[in-house]
């Protein structure tokens, strides 16, 4: 086998004995190399929480000539700490400490991301990120912040994220959080320097003050990936070692789900079309923050024939844009409220009225008053369950005559998590949780439980689906809540336990069908 010339030349075959390198080609990169290595690395220890700032000279010092020696050992002792002071398991917090390693230099830019995908972040009036930072002297530093924070957000769509929280984890060292199925992992650790310039980056183009970081502020701003676009709501706050920033992605696919989607029995999808092919009543949604409310609505919404029917809704943000609709957003800047709009809608000759949120005594009133003058509304409420909704309204100062006549249905629901497909596995019950299944006649062949794989990022879990308690006002539950005044305190004390109870039932039936696992439905409904 032949050697290549320019092997020999470096070897010096080819070259006669007195012109001869004086050194190693690769012994000097090398030695550039770890040059390299340990100025980062100062820098490193120079933002680290685990040396104080008393000792810092000195390991800057130790670290320039000893490389990641010092770090490593520093690694190693908090690492022992923290098993100490937790108690938890030697493994787990080893993998813990390698996951957070791995987001830091993906944070660092050493690792590129294998995402071909090219993102724009525009601000409301449509201009890009880039635009708003112009040109300047600190061009290629600005770019690598900016580059950061086009992939945190790129990240979080691809991974199907709901929420991305961005928070001082400590004085030197901010976290980058997913909430993804409803639950958040971690995804990034960034220095305190760089996490700052991508807060700033992300409220610049949310139009919002960089320069104001103790009140709490609120904006938004949108994100152009290929051909798509989606929308985000930004909300900043401060907080102890600096400031926090909490970005809700909006549902783009929302405006193309039916009830059918969402996770609704067949009786059950009986029940809420029969409501929507009504010309006129209250369909009144509840359940606590993400469960999913909104995307139930827009369900409801997609079942009704927007050309035959003039739709208004009032949002508070719009989370997507339905065609063929009027959607009006909330603005109490500009003193466009959920009351003001409402009784504008009504002048407009509405058939179908969404309500966003009902916050205060005027908007349900309002609402419900145009459920009793030949409209459908929808709306949304923020509360525990069905009786609980019909408490909170009697609370906001409805009278019950209102309540009765107006309200048709209620609907409180959560979401749990569905099990990944690509790696479910059969559940290993208990003689106790087998013998419960046997007493209650419920088939247990089919109960699958969650493992974790490359597709679900190791959860277990892959999307979710809804779980419901759907009551109907009947004409006999309506005359009760007229002329019992103390049937709203029966319905407080026994309501949310029936209500609780019939979730579970629902539940069990996406369990035993295989669709989610008996510890999701415990963390979900108890």
């Amino acid at each position: 086998m032949q050697v290549p010339v320019f092997i020999k030349c470096f070897r010096g075959d080819l070259l006669p004995s007195a012109t001869l390198l004086p050194f190693s080609p690769v012994k000097l990169a090398l030695l550039v190399g770890w040059v390299y290595l340990c100025l980062y690395l100062v820098q490193r220890v120079q933002f680290s929480a685990l040396v104080s700032k008393k000792y810092k000279p000195v390991a800057n010092i130790t670290t320039l000539f000893t490389g990641p020696v010092l770090l490593l050992l520093l690694q190693i002792i908090e690492t022992i700490r923290n098993i100490r002071a937790s108690d938890e398991n030697f493994i787990k917090t080893i993998m813990e400490q390698l996951q957070n390693l791995i987001a830091s230099i993906k944070s660092s830019g050493f690792v590129k991301p294998r995402n071909t995908q090219e993102i724009t972040l525009l601000n409301s009036s449509g201009r890009s990120i880039k635009d708003i930072y112009g040109q300047d002297k600190n061009q290629k530093q600005r770019s690598h912040i900016l580059e950061l924070t086009e992939q945190i957000v790129l990240t979080a769509i691809n991974d199907r994220a709901s929420d991305i929280l961005i928070d001082p984890r400590d004085e030197a060292n901010y976290t980058v959080r997913y909430r993804v199925d409803g639950m958040l992992r971690l995804a990034y650790e960034i220095d305190t320097e760089v996490s700052k310039a991508v807060i700033n980056s992300i409220k610049a183009v949310s139009d919002m003050d960089i320069a104001e970081r103790r009140r709490p502020q609120d904006g938004s701003f949108i994100a152009k990936i290929d051909d798509s676009t989606c929308s985000f709501r930004v909300s900043s706050a401060g907080v102890i070692n600096g400031e926090k920033l909490s970005i809700r992605i909006l549902n783009r696919q929302a405006a193309s789900l039916t009830i059918n989607d969402i996770g609704f029995s067949q009786k059950q999808q009986k029940v809420i079309r029969d409501a929507i092919s009504k010309p006129a009543g209250m369909i009144l949604i509840c359940g606590p923050t993400g469960s999913g409310k909104t995307t139930t609505m827009y369900g409801m919404l997609n079942e009704i024939d927007f050309f035959t029917h003039n739709v208004i809704t009032v949002e508070d943000p719009i989370e997507c844009v339905l065609p063929n609709t009027s959607q009006i957003e909330v603005n109490p800047k500009a003193d466009i409220t959920f009351a003001k709009t409402l009784r504008s809608m009504l002048r407009q000759d509405p058939d179908v009225i969404c309500v966003g949120e009902i916050r205060d005594e005027e908007t349900a009133s309002i609402a419900l008053r145009a459920a009793q003058t030949g409209h459908l509304v929808m709306a949304t409420l923020h509360c525990n369950s069905n009786a609980s909704a019909l408490v909170r309204l009697m609370d906001l100062g409805i009278t019950p005559l209102l309540l009765a006549s107006g309200l048709s249905v209620l609907i409180s629901q959560r979401l749990v998590r569905k099990l990944c497909s690509h790696c479910k596995t059969r559940a290993e019950l208990t003689p106790s949780q087998i013998h419960d299944f046997r007493r209650r006649k419920i088939n247990y062949a089919n109960i699958f439980q969650a493992n974790g794989c490359e597709q679900c990022n190791g959860t277990g879990y892959y999307g979710r689906t809804a779980i419901c308690d759907i009551l109907v006002l009947n004409d006999a539950l309506k005359n009760g809540i007229v002329n019992n005044e103390m049937l709203l305190a029966q319905l407080k004390k026994e309501g949310d336990q029936k209500g609780k109870s019939n979730l579970q039932k629902q539940g069990v039936k996406k369990i035993v069908s295989g669709i989610t696992g008996l510890e999701e439905l415990k963390r979900v409904v108890g």
